[in-house]
């Protein structure tokens, strides 16, 4: 028996940061949502799985109309005459307070309440699953203290959208611990709101599938959902299944220092030609990052038009490639050993830990990250203050900074 654990498809997503021209595929890449959700479909006919859970995010907010309900409805019906039952969750983009349009679904699909946990029973697969939605978007108290005991001589899934006990970059929302989570004694617990894939626990199984389509280049890699198969009454595998339509990269271009524009050009195109073909036959949305030294990063930047053109070519040339963004990035030479106290501040800098860099952030930012609007803080321009990778880049314009003063000469006292 078959069973797929998808999460976070935020069907009709609004992609923002989209630059059109002549030749992009820009209609692919905004219709993504929609295709990863028909493959996840197709999927689930063909390999006859018995039961689709979706641990919310659904959509990604109120509908502007009514075609992304109806666009789902259609999906689910597909379903139902494939004889594939659905249970549902929402979480913050689809609470119940969220969503105030509503369509009917067919009966193969079951929305579990927002008042109180429930259990729904699955007598015939020998399947309990029990969860709850959200009712409104910021849910802060932990929703698993309350959820049922396991059905005995049932395999039990929790279904349950949740920070955990907190991942960089989302919002605190029912937030819990592993421990609360092993103590409910299910099988596998079915997360949702985390879009990077992750195993958290395989005693019981605690799993993020991550979304199904990445929307933006801090969506990386391949999407897609958890496939469970199961038997005699026990999980026997738990495998990752990508159904995205468009794979997000950001790609990394060295340049020496004595390398003209049209080199880099050359490099760029070898780097989008090897993620193309990596991406087997997806879409590739790329943002190219160009590094070197200063002298050949001028170069680039001096006629940044006229080499942001030429990738739009390239990628349009190749075929299948989205060109998102170019971004440059100055590789300085290390200082003079003359620099004294500016070489033992970059030193300082260059020994930070990931734990360190975390604390010191939460130090110097964390006043300022609870008082950001929420519409600062999440969707595809997030100012993610709690990112690490948001945290080492800062490290790194910080470094860049005392690598310039410590260039230059020192003054007379």
């Amino acid at each position: 028996m078959r069973i797929i654990h998808a999460a976070d498809l935020h069907l009709d997503s609004p992609l923002r940061g989209l630059i059109p021209y002549e030749g992009a595929p820009i209609a692919a890449v905004r219709e993504a949502t929609r295709h990863a959700f028909e493959r996840m479909i197709a999927f689930a006919i063909d390999s006859k799985a018995a039961l689709l859970l979706i641990a919310g995010d659904l959509y990604d907010g109120d509908w502007r109309d009514f075609s992304t309900g109806l666009f789902f409805a259609k999906e689910m019906s597909r379903l139902r005459e494939a004889g594939v039952r659905v249970v549902i969750v929402r979480g913050n983009h689809d609470a119940a307070s969220q969503i105030t349009r509503a369509l009917r679904l067919p009966e193969n699909v079951r929305e579990l309440s927002s008042r109180k946990p429930e259990t729904v029973a699955f007598d015939e697969l020998g399947i309990a699953v029990h969860g709850r939605s959200f009712p409104e978007r910021a849910v802060t108290d932990d929703l698993t203290r309350d959820y049922p005991r396991p059905v005995d001589g049932a395999l039990n899934f929790g279904l349950l959208h949740t920070c955990l006990d907190g991942r960089a970059g989302h919002e605190p929302y029912a937030p819990c611990k592993l421990e609360a989570l092993r103590g409910r004694g299910y099988d596998y617990w079915a997360l949702g709101h985390v879009h990077q894939r992750e195993v958290v626990a395989r005693d019981p199984w605690v799993v993020f599938p991550g979304n199904l389509q990445g929307r933006h280049v801090r969506e990386p890699g391949a999407k897609g959902a958890t496939v469970i198969d199961v038997g005699n009454g026990h999980i026997e595998s738990v495998e990752h299944v990508p159904f995205d339509v468009v794979r997000w990269v950001e790609t990394f271009v060295d340049v020496a220092p004595s390398a003209r524009v049209h080199d880099v050009l050359d490099a760029a195109r070898e780097v989008l030609a090897v993620e193309l073909e990596r991406a087997e036959g997806r879409v590739l949305a790329a943002r190219v990052v160009v590094r070197g030294d200063e002298s050949a990063i001028a170069r680039v930047s001096a006629t940044r038009d006229a080499v942001t053109a030429e990738l739009q070519a390239i990628a349009n040339d190749l075929g299948g490639v989205y060109f998102e963004k170019l971004r440059v990035e100055v590789v300085s030479r290390a200082p003079r050993a003359s620099s004294g106290e500016w070489l033992d501040a970059l030193g300082s800098l260059a020994d930070v830990t990931d734990d360190e860099l975390r604390a010191i952030a939460d130090d110097a930012l964390g006043e300022l990250r609870e008082k950001l609007p929420i519409d600062l803080t999440s969707g595809a321009d997030a100012l993610l203050l709690d990112d690490l990778g948001v945290l080492r880049g800062l490290l790194q314009e910080a470094q860049q900074a005392i690598l310039v003063r410590a260039r230059e000469p020192e003054e007379d006292t």
